[in-house]
């Protein structure tokens, strides 16, 4: 059973820092995915935005599932250090590099409200012979704060419609949700224009990327 820490997301941002972090998020998403999979923590990679060079990463979501997330992932929200020579500039002086790992609960999502829902329906169009086409048996469902629509006639019933309906808006609400909280964990990290150095919660070394 579902309880408010069943779904946590995780996000991996360079901030706006240059190649080499977005090399360090890329290499840091396969350690937290790790972590994950050997504490048994159902997860799913939601978007990955590329980095300026190949095999770099700006920026990663990630749902978990599970319960107790927050404890149970405590030791990897902050900043995560990178010390080592660039990977990219042969004679870059720098050897300290910093990302940023944060989360985000599903407190904070909008979720699918039936009361938000408005019904109508109408004569289907197509084959289905003469009772369909003098019976309103489709069924068109809109979420009336976003405007969001789904239709559906292929059911021989106003019900079955009905029920069709409401599972493609379900669908339809998440694949929207999900696209609505990426914005806004980008717009988060545009806004974050300076990752706070020092204080590492982890600190990786050499291009092993060995703690």
């Amino acid at each position: 059973m579902k309880n408010s820490n069943s779904e946590l997301f995780i996000q991996i941002t360079s901030g706006r820092g240059p190649a080499e972090c977005c090399w360090v998020v890329a290499k840091l998403l396969k350690e937290v995915l790790s972590d994950l999979k050997a504490k048994n923590i159902e997860h799913q990679v939601l978007s990955r935005t590329d980095g300026p060079l190949h095999h770099t990463l700006s920026s990663v979501i990630i749902k978990a599932s599970g319960h107790q997330l927050q404890e149970s992932l405590k030791e990897w929200k902050g900043t995560i250090q990178w010390i080592g020579k660039s990977p990219f500039r042969k004679f870059h002086k720098r050897k300290n590099w910093f990302v940023a790992i944060d989360f985000f609960s599903e407190k904070e999502i909008e979720k699918l409200n039936t009361k938000d829902l408005q019904y109508q329906t109408f004569r289907g169009s197509g084959p289905g012979g003469q009772h369909r086409n003098k019976v309103e048996t489709a069924v068109r469902v809109t979420h009336i704060p976003s405007g969001v629509s789904v239709e559906v006639s292929d059911g021989k019933s106003q019900y079955q419609n009905k029920q069709k309906a409401l599972e493609k808006m379900k669908e339809k609400f998440e694949i929207l949700r999900l696209e609505n909280t990426k914005e806004k964990l980008e717009q988060q990290w545009m806004n974050h224009l300076a990752l706070e150095r020092g204080n590492a919660v982890k600190v990786f070394k050499g291009p092993q990327f060995k703690q």
